[in-house]
């Protein structure tokens, strides 16, 4: 219990003030809830002496009204208090983890699912928001109201008959500690299993298109259930063990007025204490139900909130792989590009992902890479962005290590544009200017024309204000694609590669758009990777990747001289353009 309240600290040091007026509300809550039985116990004594009159009787039914209206003040202060609270620290850690994943590494994503990492940020915020206001109205609740009820079933009963009562209390407070072990372990199981189910819904609902065009709805509801029953079993484990708690509640409470009634009885034969203060001590009994109840209740938000917190903290603790020095460089990204690898692996991959691919790209020129799939093409543009720095060689912006750059110069400097492109939910002009909100409607066409989608769009009902639905789903994937190109280019980066983002176009806006990039660009560097031969023959140098390496470069003209892979898919490319158009 107080390990938890212990990760907590940073927070309650934050909102102290706020904390200790929940506090002390509920501590005179208690102490005016209290008064209630002693007040009642009067009242009884005076009817069984026959003293009790009217005026006595209003002035004490008066009281019990005015500690009523105080304490519904107090209350809602309190609620106010604790719960507002509860509500900051879950704001403060989702903006926390926001942050976090914003500057996190492609290692990082690789590592961690995104439906985990959505679990993280709902899911286990929501059990540590808990702690903060729950665990710790509880936790204040129980120990306010159930000392000030010992205090006073101590002091204004009798000592002995409340020494006798408490007697079965330790067998709780064995039970509780031992089976608090053993539920936060359980909750750890239980948290890890809701990440899995939320990590395969998210899955499923991305991919929904592919499961029905491959007739698996039905293998991955299956999957699904398994997944739901997982959670329901892990759940149930930590169930059962709550479920022990109240039982043993209930066998200290019998215990305890079982015993208040044998010794309390015999103290009101001996004249020792009266009927109303047996009647009072009983009372105090039933309110100490809600305290030994709250045990339960306690230890269950507080182990849920440390596993909870536990597995949030691990993830905030994550180390990325790319780290910027203290003395980065902040210039802007411009100059030569100089890329000489000897060797690179993946992590947690033993086979060598690039092995002696060195060219250099000046400033101006647009650089062609081909290949067959897997040789090695995407690879070089992880590496030219840093998204891995485990590598053996040197890559390297105007004679600058990559390196020794910020990390912001380098997101300034460079965009890429992926084959498979990720559009917001969100208009057209949105997406274009992205990267630079601040673009005005004629430069954002600008960048639409240069991408060969002006037009597209202008046909659209809404033009520019056309909603492209999740993830771009109402467009072609070559609108896609175009708009894509449109939003890197929109935030002029000085290096632009484009990994075989021209796939989904035809030839005809394919030769359109390359023509505008090299009359755009003519001072800036482009890389373009393609499948299709004409989307770099033009190109100031083409490299040919083969199985992580280089095995031809040079000009078009001069590897088509070679009589390589390169000339082989150049002239088996032509032939299929040629059949196509006769109809063959």
């Amino acid at each position: 219990m107080v390990s938890t309240f212990k990760k907590y600290g940073w927070f309650f040091k934050l909102r102290w003030k706020s904390y200790t007026f929940g506090v002390v509300a509920l501590i005179i809550c208690a102490i005016l809830q209290v008064m209630n039985p002693k007040i009642i116990g009067t009242v009884i004594d005076h009817f069984v002496e026959g003293t009790l009159t009217w005026p006595i009787l209003l002035s004490w039914v008066g009281l019990i009204v005015l500690f009523a209206l105080i304490m519904y003040a107090l209350r809602y202060g309190w609620r106010m208090a604790l719960f507002g609270n509860s509500t900051l620290i879950e704001s403060i850690l989702r903006n926390r983890l926001f942050s976090f994943f914003t500057r996190m590494d492609a290692e990082f994503f690789h590592k961690y699912r995104t439906g985990d990492l959505m679990a993280h940020a709902t899911n286990d915020l929501a059990a540590i928001r808990f702690v903060a206001a729950d665990g710790v109205l509880t936790l204040t609740d129980a120990l306010s109201l159930g000392g000030v009820t010992l205090f006073s079933m101590f002091f204004f009963i009798d000592w002995q008959l409340t020494l006798a009562a408490v007697l079965p209390f330790p067998i709780l407070i064995v039970v509780s500690t031992r089976l608090g072990k053993m539920i936060h372990s359980r909750y750890r199981g239980a948290l890890q299993a809701f990440s899995s189910m939320n990590d395969h819904v998210q899955e499923s609902v991305t991919g929904m298109k592919v499961l029905k065009t491959l007739g698996e709805e039905e293998e991955d509801f299956s999957a699904f259930k398994n997944e739901t029953h997982h959670v329901i079993t892990e759940n149930q484990s930590v169930y059962k063990l709550k479920a022990a708690l109240n039982p043993s509640i209930e066998i200290v409470m019998g215990l305890t007025y079982v015993i208040a009634l044998l010794v309390g009885g015999n103290f009101v034969q001996i004249g020792r204490i009266s009927i109303g203060d047996l009647v009072a001590f009983m009372s105090y009994i039933g309110m100490m139900r809600w305290p030994l109840l709250a045990v339960g209740g306690l230890i269950n938000t507080l182990e849920r909130g440390s596993a909870a917190y536990d597995r949030v903290n691990a993830l905030l603790s994550y180390t990325p792989a790319i780290v910027e020095k203290e003395d980065a460089y902040q210039g802007a990204l411009d100059g030569d590009i100089i890329f000489d690898i000897q060797s690179f692996t993946y992590p947690e991959d033993t086979h060598s992902a690039l092995t002696d691919v060195s060219f250099t790209v000046n400033q101006g020129n647009l650089l062609g890479i081909v290949g067959r799939t897997g040789a090695g093409k995407s690879t070089i543009y992880k590496l030219l962005m840093r998204d891995y720095d485990q590598f053996e060689g040197r890559v390297a912006y105007n004679n600058i290590d990559i390196k020794d750059y910020s990390l912001e110069s380098l997101k300034k400097g460079i965009a890429i544009v992926p084959q498979e492109n990720f559009l917001f939910s969100t208009t057209i002009r949105e997406n274009i200017r992205f990267g630079n909100p601040r673009l005005s409607q004629e430069e954002v066409e600008k960048y639409a024309k240069i991408a060969n989608i002006h037009e597209d769009i202008l046909q659209f009902p809404n033009g520019y204000d056309t909603e492209v639905g999740e993830r771009g789903v109402s467009l072609s994937g070559g609108q896609k694609q175009r708009i894509a190109i449109a939003r890197a280019l929109a935030v002029e980066p000085e290096c632009l590669i484009l990994d075989d983002s021209l796939s989904a176009v035809d030839a005809h806006t394919e030769e359109a758009i390359l023509n505008s990039l090299k009359q755009e660009r003519s001072h800036k560097t482009t890389i373009i990777s393609a499948h299709r031969i004409s989307s770099i023959m033009h190109a100031d140098e083409i490299i040919v990747m083969e199985n992580g390496s280089i095995s031809e470069r040079g000009t078009h003209q001069e590897l088509i001289h070679t009589q390589g892979w390169y000339n082989d898919m150049y002239h088996k490319q032509q032939l299929e353009m040629k059949l196509d158009k006769e109809g063959v």
